[in-house]
This record gives C-alpha cells, sequence and structure tokens, in this order.
C-alpha cells in the first residue's frame, strides 16, 4: 500500500511523529500529503528553539493550537537578559536584530490562537508586559503561563493576571528579576487558586534604578549584619 493511500486521519497521525522541517518535505511531495501538513489538527502543538524557526513557513498557526514553547537555550540567547549598560558592541547588535522577533510572533498567536491552553518562554529577553496582556485577552481559556528568564516582564504581567487569567492555573515568573516582592503578593492574595513559582525574581537585582537601589541596600545591611 502507497502511503497517499491512507486515509486523512492515519496521514495525521504519521505526520504529527515527524518535525516541522520533515513535515514541509514530505507535503512537497503531493498534493495529497500537502492537505495533510495544511490540517490545522497537526499543528495544536508547537515548540521553537531559535528565533530564525519563528520566521520560517514549515508550520501554521491557527485556532487548533493549544500549546506553544519557545524556549532559547544558547549562550547568544542569554545576552539578550543582560544589562544593556554590560553588553559590548556584539551583543548589541544581536539584540537589536531580534528586538521585535518573539513579541510579533506572539502577538500573531494571540490574534490567530484564541483557543491556546498553555504557553512557555524561556530566555525570551525582549517579550514585555503588553505582549502578555494581549495573550490574556485574546486567549481566555489559558491556563498554563511559564515565563522563565524573560527580563522585560515586570508587575504589570502579574497585574494583568489579576485582571484577564480567569482560567490560569498555573504562573511561572522564575529568574524575571524586574518581578518584585509586592507584585507576588498581589497574586497570591488575588488569585489564590493559581499555582506561582517565581524562584529568584524578587531576589534578584532589577533593571530600574529605586528598585535596585534598594535591593543593594538590603544587600549591604545583610553583609554588615555577617
Amino acid at each position: 500500500m502507497h502511503i497517499t493511500q491512507l486515509n486523512q486521519e492515519c496521514l495525521l497521525h504519521l505526520f504529527s511523529f515527524l518535525d516541522k522541517n520533515s513535515r514541509k518535505n514530505l507535503a512537497k511531495t503531493c498534493h495529497k500529503l500537502l492537505e495533510v501538513f495544511q490540517d490545522p489538527l497537526l499543528w495544536s502543538l508547537l515548540n521553537f528553539h531559535s528565533p530564525l524557526e519563528l520566521k520560517k513557513d514549515n508550520f501554521l498557526l491557527g485556532p487548533a493550537l493549544k500549546h506553544l514553547s519557545i524556549c532559547w537555550y544558547s549562550e547568544r540567547v542569554k545576552v539578550c537578559n543582560i544589562e544593556d549598560w554590560m553588553k559590548n558592541s556584539f551583543q548589541k547588535d544581536f539584540c537589536k536584530r531580534h528586538e521585535n522577533t518573539v513579541s510579533d510572533f506572539l502577538l500573531d498567536v494571540s490574534n490567530r490562537c484564541p483557543n491556546l491552553l498553555s504557553l512557555t518562554l524561556s530566555g525570551c529577553g525582549h517579550v514585555t508586559d503588553d505582549c502578555i496582556l494581549q495573550l490574556l485577552k485574546n486567549c481566555p481559556n489559558l491556563k498554563s503561563l511559564k515565563l522563565e528568564n524573560c527580563v522585560r516582564i515586570t508587575d504589570h504581567t502579574l497585574e494583568a493576571v489579576t485582571l484577564h487569567g480567569a482560567s490560569l492555573r498555573t504562573l511561572h515568573v522564575d529568574f524575571c528579576r524586574n518581578v518584585t516582592q509586592t507584585g507576588l503578593e498581589r497574586i497570591r492574595e488575588k488569585c489564590p487558586s493559581v499555582m506561582l513559582r517565581a524562584e529568584r525574581s524578587a531576589n534578584m537585582i532589577p533593571d530600574s534604578e529605586p528598585q535596585k537601589k534598594l535591593m543593594l541596600e538590603k544587600a549591604s545591611r545583610k553583609l554588615v549584619q555577617l
């Protein structure tokens, strides 16, 4: 039996085991397999590991998307999370080239994927509070929001959760240095049913000068006590 003789359900199952590039390459072989590639049911889960992947045409965005993960683990990605004054010219150039890559993609997701259930972002140093706010507004079924080392995320995202995260059950803001203890306490008070995790966030040195000064003063007092 030739693969094209299989029904749509079987073909979708086979395609589900392939990565995005393999799906795209197989879709180029005939119209039947192209139809499978274009079936929204194939794209309920998307994982990305590089900013370049977001710009490819080897996947589809649509209402069927339920789970999205964008996790950058390379050494170059980490430079986006370094304070601007610490970056060299190469690092600044790299960050500038990818300034809006993830944010623009997520805004597209918020407009086209209203049934999103879970979002995981790791190392996405340019994602802003406004971007997460739009997602919470446009994806009312979102149950899990995991943000790790997303340095531009602040208490404004936590406030957006209290206002628009009615379905949210899991919230991680690990290593988000501009999230404060006050913001975390507000989430615990306003959203007691949400499983909150914020490893290191409120204990890291923030970017804003008033918060940074306060953190340094606290650290100094601890050293004196020791």
